[in-house]
């Protein structure tokens, strides 16, 4: 099985490209994202964190696992609108297709709070 977050932008293009003509953006613009995170100190737990996702482990669990912020249900910072977020985590997190916890595709980043695995559940 391929590791899950390969070939994000080759299904991005199929089932959004058709909508945006113009700029590198393959999915509709949004105003507010269903966003989850896993927030590490250290590049090497991040590493381990994306290990387990990668061998297919849920994100959210995962998330309760390893994230060392108090987001504790599963990583889920619910409904955030567009610059409410830090910039390199924004710009990521608008950038992801949303996905499922039990199968997510995921983007990453580093903030002054340290490592960021981020995935979206849900745009508009």
């Amino acid at each position: 099985m391929p590791p899950k977050n390969k070939g994000k932008a080759k299904d991005a293009s199929k089932d959004e490209g058709a909508k945006s003509s113009k700029g590198s953006g393959k999915l509709k613009p949004a105003t507010s994202i269903n966003v989850r995170h896993i927030l590490c100190e250290k590049h090497s737990k991040k590493e381990e964190a994306l290990e387990k996702l990668r061998n297919g482990a849920k994100f959210d669990e995962v998330a309760r696992e390893m994230s060392e912020d108090k987001a504790r249900q599963g990583g889920s910072l619910g409904w955030k609108t567009r610059g409410s977020l830090l910039a390199e985590f924004e710009k990521v997190a608008y950038e992801l297709e949303p996905s499922t916890t039990a199968s997510p595709k995921w983007g990453e980043c580093k903030t002054g709070e340290g490592y960021h695995v981020i995935m979206v559940e849900g745009r508009k």
